[in-house]
């Protein structure tokens, strides 16, 4: 499932959420961005309630942004116990954003 995170929602649902979170944030204009979101959409379905996926738009949460060091995007994380690792800014393909969740979640 994807979901949209916003400032209101950002603790309850990727802080505290009590499972890993993958994150995107994105913005409209980004093509890159928008080329990427079938590919999250692919995940979501083979995932499915195991990592949800939630999607910041830098334009509507620019704070959430400048916190998220989102100067590039798209930029994910993947968070986990309330903490993020490393992030992955503009994946190549799904097997290479796969290939780092799996590195993340080790």
């Amino acid at each position: 499932m994807i979901q949209t995170i916003t400032k209101e929602n950002f603790a309850a649902e990727v802080e505290n959420a009590g499972r890993p979170v993958l994150v995107e944030l994105w913005a409209p204009w980004c093509v890159y961005c928008r080329r990427l979101t079938p590919v999250l959409e692919r995940l979501s379905d083979k995932l499915g309630d195991g990592l949800p996926i939630g999607k910041i738009n830098i334009d509507d949460e620019p704070e959430l942004g400048q916190k998220l060091d989102a100067s590039t995007i798209p930029t994910l994380y993947l968070y986990q116990n309330g903490q993020h690792g490393e992030k992955l800014v503009a994946p190549s393909s799904q097997a290479q954003l796969e290939e780092w969740i799996n590195g993340q979640m080790a």
